[in-house]
């Protein structure tokens, strides 16, 4: 009976062995796994009618045509979400905003239930987002004011957008209680004004943003200004803001210029992954950066990498930026 046993122990011990040889252990699938670094990364966007997802494709290209590892573009929710799909690594590299990732970093507002998140390191700041509030062409509706008792969208849940629109309707004594609120993707949003389903939508992003685009085209739109005084009192507050306007003609039914906020997009990488991946992943990127198919890829300036980036930047970006120059 003991030598029984002690064969068995053995065998057993052998098979362990044996799978953990072979892969069986921590091994990294599809890009977002633990232990070394992965060959294959997952870019985490934002919704298909946003600016993130067409963007992200362009860096998914040039990462897999110059850093020598497979790169994929992945539609999420944005902001908030992305940072989560970094902490829990299934995904390596993230779209989020400047203010968004702050509160991460400092386990404030959206991330109170999850506390402090320091799984993620800063790859560069890229271009201003925009607030823009949609409404349709013919709509009644001409201030923020107005949004009162309308149908609402903010975006999808936990993104930016969601946080944007809260502190924007703050500024007009309103809460999402005084509106008849409801969280759909940029997309998603503009087939609901489309269709007369929603009076008006929240959108933080690079202009142009796509589904406003295409809902110009069919509907028409019109976007909201938020008044002078509003803007001082937002940006007083919240000071990762800045005042901005959406150009004359952005929008084929919007001739005129638009008064609103920005905040700044940037990109986030997992903080554990290596120096030297990190180094070919920026230097794709940022090389590469007029090549991305999205008009907005031309406001990512090198130059600008670390405007409004209050988070460590991660050592293998820093070491590109250093040999660039960037103050």
């Amino acid at each position: 009976m003991k030598k029984r046993h002690f064969l068995l122990s053995l065998t057993l011990l052998l098979s362990m062995s044996l799978i953990t040889a072979c892969g069986g252990g921590n091994s990294s699938q599809g890009g977002a796994g633990g232990g070394a670094d992965p060959s294959q990364l997952i870019i985490a966007t934002g919704g298909t009618g946003g600016t993130y997802f067409p963007l992200g494709g362009g860096m998914a290209d040039h990462i897999t045509k110059n850093a020598g590892l497979t790169a994929t573009a992945q539609a999420t929710g944005a902001s908030a979400e992305n940072i989560r799909l970094l902490r829990d690594k299934k995904a390596d590299i993230a779209f989020t905003q400047n203010d968004i990732a702050e509160y991460a970093s400092k386990g404030t507002n959206m991330f109170q239930q999850d506390g402090k998140i320091d799984s993620f390191q800063a790859l560069g700041a890229l271009y201003d987002e925009t607030i823009q509030i949609v409404v349709s062409a013919d709509s009644n509706i001409k201030s923020v004011g107005d949004l009162k008792d309308k149908r609402v969208s903010v975006g999808a849940p936990g993104s930016g957008t969601e946080v944007n629109a809260q502190q924007i309707l703050e500024a007009y004594g309103m809460t999402f209680e005084d509106t008849k609120l409801q969280r759909l993707s940029f997309a998603d949003s503009a087939k609901a004004i489309q269709d007369g389903q929603l009076d008006a939508a929240f959108q933080t992003a690079g202009t142009p943003t796509a589904a406003i685009t295409e809902l110009a085209a069919t509907t028409g739109v019109k976007i909201i200004p938020i008044d002078a005084d509003k803007i001082d009192a937002i940006i007083a507050k919240y000071p990762y803001y800045v005042k901005t306007n959406v150009p004359a003609n952005t929008y084929q039914t919007v001739p005129e210029e638009v008064t609103t906020v920005s905040v700044k997009s940037m990109l986030l990488i997992r903080s554990d992954l290596s120096e030297g991946l990190v180094y070919k992943v920026t230097k794709a990127i940022f090389e590469n950066s007029d090549k991305l198919g999205h008009a907005k890829a031309k406001e990512i300036k090198l130059e600008n990498v670390k405007n409004g980036v209050s988070i460590p930047v991660h050592p293998g970006a820093q070491k590109y930026f250093d040999e660039k120059g960037v103050k």
